[in-house]
């Protein structure tokens, strides 16, 4: 059941996103719906929020996706008896989710409902303190202290160009392209030396020497910083009344099921 359930509301995301050219390929656009179907094996995961090596990452993944799919037409696979079967099963699993997704959206929340339930859950809606930084990803030591040595004593928007145009050039990270910005996170959202360096670190200031984890060497650039701070009902309301929502679907779909499965002939062979 869960599983149905889980299908259905990763398919309601999915249809929900307008569909945003993320990229090109062979001529084929790659959307945010084709980010949205990789995204659907990371629950609560959205694009938006993800840092900019998540968000290439990720593209890169449907980037591939989209080849093996001209790959896989190209090859003529379409006309074997094994692909017209799976189709037709195909079929029936796509109106189980469109029908599904029909009774996802004929569900609504109340802002009362939305409001109710913030006001008795204040303890979720607390945003732990984030960073706002950007990094460089070497191999070695000697190459992130050459880096640190080059960033000198420059300070505010000549630090920012310089680390951006440092990391364009040397960041072993996809993200390097975009100057090595990582947007904001929150200390767990990052491996803990990582994280423990950043946070240490002022606004506007970087690492004076190179922090080591499994990826490589780091360099870090903190931009700006926010504190600890509740998270205002306008600002949640949205992520509640989708919560409450689902919950509300699972309910009556759970219904449904009982009374399909009351009037059903089942057979279970051990």
């Amino acid at each position: 059941m869960k599983k149905i359930v889980m299908g259905a509301l990763a398919l309601g995301t999915a249809v929900s996103l307008n569909a945003a050219i993320l990229a090109t390929v062979n001529g084929q656009d790659v959307t945010s719906e084709d980010v949205a179907i990789l995204l659907r094996a990371m629950p609560g995961a959205n694009y938006d929020a993800l840092s900019a090596e998540q968000k290439q990452q990720v593209l890169d993944q449907a980037i591939d996706r989209k080849l093996l799919m001209e790959h896989a037409v190209n090859s003529g696979v379409q006309n074997s008896d094994e692909y017209k079967k799976a189709l037709e099963s195909i079929k029936k699993e796509m109106a189980l989710e469109i029908w599904m997704k029909n009774g996802f959206d004929k569900i609504t929340i109340s802002d009362a409902a939305a409001k109710k339930f913030y006001d008795e859950n204040a303890e979720n809606f607390v945003q732990p303190e984030r960073v706002r930084a950007r990094h460089i990803l070497v191999e070695n030591e000697a190459e992130a202290k050459n880096i640190i040595k080059e960033l000198g004593s420059l300070k505010g928007d000549k630090l920012t160009e310089k680390f951006s145009e440092l990391a364009r050039k040397n960041s072993k990270d996809p993200g390097g392209q975009s100057g090595g910005d990582l947007g904001w996170f929150s200390k767990n959202q990052m491996v803990k030396p990582f994280a423990d360096s950043a946070f240490a670190l002022k606004k506007g200031d970087f690492s004076k020497a190179p922090v080591k984890t499994q990826f490589g060497y780091h360099v870090i650039l903190v931009e700006d910083k926010q504190a600890s701070q509740k998270v205002n009902f306008d600002e949640a309301k949205g992520n509640i009344k989708g919560m409450l929502q689902a919950e509300e679907f699972k309910k009556n779909v759970t219904s449904e099921v009982k009374k399909i499965r009351d009037k059903a002939k089942i057979n279970i062979k051990k």
